[in-house]
């Protein structure tokens, strides 16, 4: 590069057409505004003019400020040539040196002061500097590219924008080191993957798992420029939700009844209470958006088509539920903790789902399927909207169960198979990332009931989870998940006035045991042949935290309704290690009319 730190007339004809041929070289050239005041113009100095005009976009017109950032009265402005006129610090500027030394100066009274300068031409080095070190450290820049970046990241100063003052603005050399435009993996794919957006947005079922992690890759900024950033940094995790608010929701109300071999079920809006349910908060629930559409919020219908079949259909509900009502099955009621088999570490919405049952034998049979959409975990954050919107996107699961019952045991064991669309167990990639893949999820639930008497009963769950993700983009082999979910509970029937219960219940959500996502992921570039090499990195989505909730809840008539009094207890809430214990009470009441 070239710095000129002069000023005088129009240059020669020599000096234009040498400055031509270092810009066409790819030399950039800064040269000094000039130090005539506004007095005496409002332009920069006519050398500088000439030169900016040879050098064919690759110049810099360099005007000073003072430590203020204000524009020194000794500086030309920018002028007509505003837009190639770029400041720095050129008043008072340290120092002068004298044999080799900072020149110190005594003044009549013995004061000692260091001798310092001021001029546009303090100006320009400042700016040639700057050049330097940015064509030294990004070998790629062309000498156009690297005089449009010093301008592009100048600090505005003055009026708004470019101006005839301050041009530019005010030299910002951190900026200018700083990524520019839009980001792209360094490899071949090019995949966009912007700074500041969410990279990994976890499931309720991945809890923690995104604190500290480390997912280095390289990436270029819009002028080629080559980065390591920590897309581990940008991971999201679910947030955590206290689920007593939810289970108290007001706002709805049930209503069911049946003739014959039908029965029906509805959850409805209440016009006289206030509130909004939540989407995932209860069994027969819409998403609050849904709910401001219809008065029926949700619905279930099971029809007993011969002595040995029966079908349901429901809206806004897991076909879980439904299977359970068509096997028969009589659980405890908790106003909290919920059954792994109806659990897929998800928020899930809009859905609908059928099932149908056969008895062969002693032994039911049961097929069903559901479909509906994987609500991300946590709010999406992306660098050009503030919304920060939560996404959803399809899934579709069938499976089929066996139950059975030997004397006072009553068992099921059943297998379903999941597949989302975009979406890993929940858990939502970015599309630079190859978040467009989706996963598929094999499910294997079995569980117990053993009544030895009239008064107790006690019950088990389990269900199992495999999850592969779909190889697409940087994701590779070896992206596999493994899950889990259980409950133990006992309960005691007609306790205190028949028809009561007291039961207790100690379960754990379904949670991610192994496994994480594996990333082909550019981890250098070599400026001299513009190629990239990579490295398989694992983000592991293993939580630290294992959530356990007990519940003890007593469920019996009372004043003509139906009261439920639980007390709970959570601790390592949504798999979080560092999360408070969520410890709660809860009561009840409903009535028919």
């Amino acid at each position: 590069m070239i710095n000129i730190s002069l000023g005088g007339s129009p240059p020669n004809t020599a000096l234009r057409a040498a400055i031509a041929r270092a810009a066409n070289a790819g030399v950039v050239v800064v040269v000094s505004a000039g130090n005539d005041g506004v007095s005496s113009t409002t332009n920069p100095d006519s050398l500088a003019v000439g030169i900016r005009q040879a050098g064919n976009g690759n110049v810099i017109i360099a005007g000073s400020v003072d430590d203020n950032r204000t524009i020194s009265t000794f500086s030309n402005h920018a002028g007509t040539e505003a837009q190639w006129y770029l400041m720095a610090l050129g008043d008072r500027v340290c120092c002068v040196y004298e044999n080799g030394s900072i020149k110190i100066t005594t003044d009549g009274t013995g004061q000692q002061f260091v001798t310092v300068v001021s001029g546009t031409s303090f100006a320009a080095p400042q700016i040639s500097g700057a050049v330097a070190l940015l064509r030294q450290y990004f070998p790629n820049l062309t000498a156009t590219q690297t005089v449009d970046l010093l301008l592009r990241t100048a600090s505005d100063a003055g009026a708004v924008g470019t101006d005839d003052i301050y041009g530019r603005g005010i030299m910002n050399i951190g900026a200018a080191f700083a990524p520019q435009g839009a980001t792209t993996l360094a490899d071949s794919s090019n995949a966009l993957v912007p700074l500041g957006e969410t990279s990994v947005s976890g499931s309720p079922a991945m809890g923690d798992a995104g604190n500290g992690q480390y997912l280095p890759a390289t990436v270029l900024d819009s002028y080629g420029r080559a980065y390591t950033v920590n897309f581990g940094a940008t991971m999201r995790a679910a947030q955590a939700v206290p689920k007593l608010g939810g289970a108290l929701l007001a706002g709805s109300r049930g209503v069911n009844g049946g003739a014959g071999g039908l029965s029906m079920a509805f959850t409805v809006a209440d016009p006289v209470a206030s509130g909004r349910p939540m989407g995932w908060s209860g069994q027969l629930r819409l998403s609050p958006r849904d709910a401001e559409a219809a008065r029926v919020l949700a619905a279930r219908v099971i029809a007993k088509l011969s002595p040995r079949s029966a079908m349901g259909f429901a809206y806004a509900q897991g076909a879980d539920g439904m299977v359970a009502q068509l096997q028969g099955q009589s659980r405890p009621a908790f106003l909290v903790s919920g059954d792994p088999s109806s659990d897929f570490g998800f928020y899930r919405t809009g859905l609908t789902s059928m099932a149908l049952r056969r008895q062969v034998g002693s032994t039911g049979v049961t097929l069903m399927a559901e479909n509906g959409k994987a609500l991300t975990g946590s709010p999406i954050t992306f660098a050009n909207n503030l919304l920060n919107p939560r996404l959803s996107d399809h899934f579709f699961r069938f499976g089929a169960s066996l139950d059975r019952k030997l004397g006072p045991l009553d068992a099921t064991l059943g297998a379903s198979w999941l597949r989302e669309d975009r979406t890993m167990l929940g858990a939502r990639l970015h599309s630079g990332l190859g978040g467009k893949g989706g996963a598929d999820s094999l499910f294997v639930d079995a569980g117990a009931a053993w009544q030895p008497s009239e008064y107790w009963r006690l019950g088990a769950q389990y269900r199992r989870g495999w999850t592969a993700a779909h190889l697409n983009g940087t994701l590779v082999s070896g992206s596999k998940l493994g899950s889990s979910g259980w409950s133990l509970d006992a309960s005691r029937m007609n306790l205190f006035t028949p028809g009561d219960s007291l039961s207790l219940r100690l379960s754990q959500p379904l949670r991610v045991n192994s496994g994480g996502l594996n990333l082909r992921l550019p981890d250098a570039y070599d400026y001299a042949t513009l190629a990239a090499t990579s490295a398989v990195r694992t983000l592991n989505l293993t939580p630290s935290g294992r959530e356990l909730m007990r519940e003890l809840a007593w469920n019996g008539p009372l004043l003509g309704g139906s009261l439920t009094a639980s007390a709970f207890w959570r601790s390592q809430p949504m798999h979080y290690s560092q999360a408070p214990d969520d410890v709660g009470v809860g009561l009840s009441w409903s009535s028919r009319f």
